[in-house]
């Protein structure tokens, strides 16, 4: 009994000295870690992991770089299985093949297939290896996404909303704004409104009055946002692992910057998702078809870089809103669309400003068939837009234009003061 009573005497003394030094002895071998932002190493994966996704920092956070990854998101969409899941190819059976041409004649894709993918589907992460341990600041603005719309189809809209918040870091996507260019389709009414209610707190359907064509609808986008930066998509995309950071980042560095995703391609028909290259810059004939040149060499040895691009593609970039409006956002005065992306990108440069690529940040887009719109019977609507651009923006180079489009010349580009006026100041 008394060697019990010794015994336990000795046990007690011990935990009360482990109690006393654990946590200094704990310190000292494991060093202190911050509360806010705890990680820890997965042997797995070889680096620094954070344990749930990092929410931006308090405002006096200092300035650092972090690792902006969501692994747990990753990892479970790595176990998704099902038609189009890891971005994969649907493939019809013969009898859904007969079943596909009424939804393919009004959308210029297999939208018939599209409906047997999920909105949330998984993409295999086709980014470069150097972007998958690049860090980012942490503290980055936040972001208006502006998505307008023409009779979407149902399925690859929503897939857009979805892909941009499934994969965006807790209070970065400050809104999605769905635009809404006076629909007709019965599933872009009241049955959008009512699916946005019910599953999102942060998208709301922005509606035309008319017809507005997209330029002007995105303008009605950019007017109702509310966020640090704008972010133009189109309405069939999906946003790929990361996608954010590496658009904000240079942003936050020089707001005068502005900067796209390498641009994926969604398969029309099978809605496989695959690169469409791993990089070039963007450039223009001298009838203003869009061209892409190869990268510098230079370039070339930093491939998870932003790089200087001449020209962007147009549908998919992020832009600060206050450099938006200081520069008059786009011209309202290009009808529907056509020379929207030469009109902001010389513009850009014209007026101090820089446009970069950012590697690390991929989209994928839906390249149609065909154009399913019909003609909206207002003339030579796209020339009437590379006249305006040519003469407010381009000086002597617009001769160059007019020689391969010599019609140009006499269209009447309407009044141009105030974009004249935005160039000069």
């Amino acid at each position: 009994m008394r060697r019990n009573s010794v015994t336990l005497l000795k046990y007690l003394v011990i935990a009360a000295i482990f109690i006393i030094a654990g946590p200094v002895t704990l310190k000292y071998l494991f060093g202190e870690k911050s509360g806010g932002n705890e990680e820890f190493v997965n042997a797995d994966i070889n680096h620094v992991m954070p344990r749930e996704p990092h929410e931006q920092p308090k405002a006096d956070v200092p300035l650092k770089k972090i690792d902006w990854h969501n692994y747990k998101n990753i990892a479970e969409e790595e176990q998704r299985k099902g038609p189009g899941e890891q971005g994969q190819s649907v493939i019809l059976s013969a009898e859904d093949e007969k079943q596909k041409q009424d939804l393919y004649k009004v959308n210029g894709f297999n939208a018939f297939a599209s409906d047997k993918i999920s909105l949330h589907r998984s993409l295999k992460d086709i980014r470069h290896p150097d972007c998958k341990t690049k860090k980012y600041l942490n503290k980055l603005p936040n972001a208006s996404v502006i998505v307008p719309f023409h009779n979407e189809h149902w399925s690859t809209l929503l897939r857009t909303a979805w892909s941009v918040l499934d994969r965006s870091p807790p209070g970065m996507i400050h809104e999605v704004i769905l635009v809404d260019d006076f629909s007709n389709k019965e599933h872009c009414k009241k049955p959008l409104d009512d699916y946005v209610k019910e599953h999102f707190t942060n998208v709301k359907v922005v509606r035309a009055k008319k017809r507005e064509g997209l330029i002007r609808t995105r303008l009605l986008g950019a007017k109702a946002a509310t966020g640090q930066v704008l972010i133009f998509l189109d309405s069939h995309c999906e946003a790929n692992i990361n996608w954010l950071p590496p658009l904000l980042e240079p942003i936050a560095e020089d707001y005068k910057t502005v900067v796209c995703p390498f641009i994926d391609v969604i398969d029309f028909e099978t809605f496989a998702y695959r690169a469409q290259d791993e990089g070039a810059r963007g450039a223009f004939d001298w009838e203003f078809f869009y061209k892409r040149l190869p990268l510098t060499p230079d370039d070339l040895k930093h491939p998870s870089e932003p790089f200087k691009s001449p020209v962007m593609a147009g549908g998919l970039f992020a832009i600060s809103s206050k450099w938006f409006w200081e520069m008059g956002g786009y011209d309202p005065g290009l009808d529907i669309w056509g020379g929207e992306q030469y009109e902001l990108s010389f513009k850009i440069w014209q007026c101090g400003g820089k446009m970069v690529d950012a590697p690390c940040s991929r989209i994928g887009h839906i390249y149609r068939k065909f154009a399913p719109f019909p003609n909206p019977g207002v003339g030579d609507f796209v020339g009437r837009n590379y006249r305006r651009v040519a003469v407010v923006w381009m000086d002597e180079y617009a001769e160059y234009l007019y020689k391969r489009r010599p019609h140009y010349r006499d269209i009447d580009p309407g009044d141009v003061s105030e974009q004249k006026a935005i160039r000069e100041n």
